[in-house]
């Protein structure tokens, strides 16, 4: 045993070694990723770097970093394992559909065969469990009857503060109508909706459609670097999960930020 310990202590710290280590931790424990827009201000900032958790909802297909190939590039999948599925107001990372080379960072808002729809900017959903669970989970929240069915109005916002809307941005023709009203749809097997917290800045499943699972990297783990617009460390951020990043004090200088960067903003991200 002894010997064995000592050939893999020599080996680790071998080139090839720390390669293979490094890339078995990339490929499925964690990767880095850097946050860079605003679609989820007031949880994640710009600038923010994170190490997001590999193995959260299965093994997706290992891709080489930087230049996104797959390490099985004869095959289309993007997914080795199946594991765990996105659950409501996770966090989640994923490759784009319309270019899985990039990824996205955005929170997951329904799950397959659930419904909604927006008026005026509010999301309604219809959690596909039915009508009873709805009321027995969502007491306090304001619920509608629609088409025969019970909507949850706005069901995130309350437990996910960081969720928000820019007052500027008003339907005047200037801006994309999703962003306002979006029909009625349910959601398709193996897929998930997407939304960014930072919902009137945001390009998400209301403009291109769900998320389907294979596509599904993983979750931000923990910020293990900040640094904002004036390239100033935020140390407060670092070693914080995305939890921790909700809670009043760190959400409250986000808000700050978020008020004073955004005076002239007014893109989709």
């Amino acid at each position: 045993m002894k010997k064995f310990l000592h050939k893999t202590y020599k080996f680790s710290n071998s080139w090839t070694g720390t390669i293979i280590i490094v890339l078995f931790v990339i490929f499925f424990i964690a990767q880095a990723f850097r946050i860079p827009s605003g679609s989820m201000k007031d949880s994640l900032l710009i600038g923010d770097h994170l190490f997001a958790k590999k193995f959260a909802y299965g093994i997706p297909m290992p891709h080489l970093p930087f230049i996104e190939t797959s390490i099985m590039p004869w095959s289309d999948k993007l997914r080795l394992m199946d594991g765990e599925k996105p659950k409501r107001g996770d966090i989640v990372i994923f490759r784009y559909p319309g270019n899985i080379k990039q990824h996205f960072v955005k929170r997951c808002v329904a799950l397959p065969d659930d419904e909604l729809f927006l008026v005026d900017k509010n999301l309604y959903i219809h959690f596909h469990e039915g009508d009873e669970w709805i009321k027995n989970n969502f007491k306090n929240y304001e619920i509608i009857v629609f088409v025969g069915k019970l909507w949850v109005k706005n069901p995130y916002e309350k437990e996910h503060p960081g969720i928000h809307h820019d007052e500027k941005i008003i339907d005047d023709g200037q801006h994309p109508m999703e962003i306002f009203n979006f029909a009625p749809i349910r959601v398709n097997k193996d897929n998930y909706f997407m939304m960014g917290d930072n919902r009137d800045h945001s390009n998400d499943s209301r403009f291109w459609g769900a998320v389907p699972y294979d596509n599904i990297e993983g979750t931000p783990w923990f910020v293990y670097f900040s640094v904002d617009e004036k390239w100033e460390i935020r140390w407060d951020r670092v070693g914080k999960t995305p939890t921790d990043l909700e809670q009043p004090e760190h959400l409250n200088k986000a808000i700050e930020e978020r008020k004073r960067l955004d005076k002239d903003d007014h893109g989709v991200y």
